[in-house]
């Protein structure tokens, strides 16, 4: 299931990815469904919980205003439209896992996951920059909240 999961962030990253360059460059017939699915096709046999990454998808798009307002106090000296795209949909598929999947995913694993998804895809930087954000996400979005505190 594991690694079912971590091939499904895989093709969330992927979705996200090219339905933000689509949008960014005015195509009009950018789908969010239309490129789930197709994106999904390719691993039928290979993923089974299919809902995860339509979850994943879907959640980091409802929340990706707020994710990208909790990014940017993290990262002060990158604006989140100058964060690499495959960096800042990592960013916000981490941060979504953190924040509304704490039931499903402990935080360890998303951030882990994150810097995973970063090694393989980013920049050479990318997983360091992956690891702090989202380190200091946990610790002043999660932990605090979860100690009583609401430093949110």
């Amino acid at each position: 299931m594991a690694s079912n999961r971590h091939l499904g962030r895989i093709v969330a990253l992927q979705t996200l990815y090219e339905y933000e360059f689509r949008t960014e460059s005015k195509d009009a017939s950018a789908d969010i469904d239309e490129i789930l699915v197709r994106n999904l096709s390719r691993y039928e046999t290979t993923i089974d919980d299919k809902g995860f990454v339509g979850t994943l998808v879907k959640g980091v798009l409802e929340h990706q205003a707020d994710l990208d307002s909790k990014i940017q106090p993290m990262a002060p000296d990158w604006p989140i439209d100058q964060i690499a795209r495959v960096d800042r949909n990592i960013l916000r598929i981490g941060l979504y896992e953190l924040l509304h999947q704490k039931a499903l995913v402990p935080p360890k694993v998303a951030i882990n996951e994150a810097v995973e998804l970063a090694k393989a895809f980013g920049s050479d930087n990318s997983s360091k920059f992956i690891n702090g954000v989202l380190g200091t996400a946990f610790r002043t979005l999660v932990e605090d909240t979860t100690n009583g505190s609401t430093t949110v």
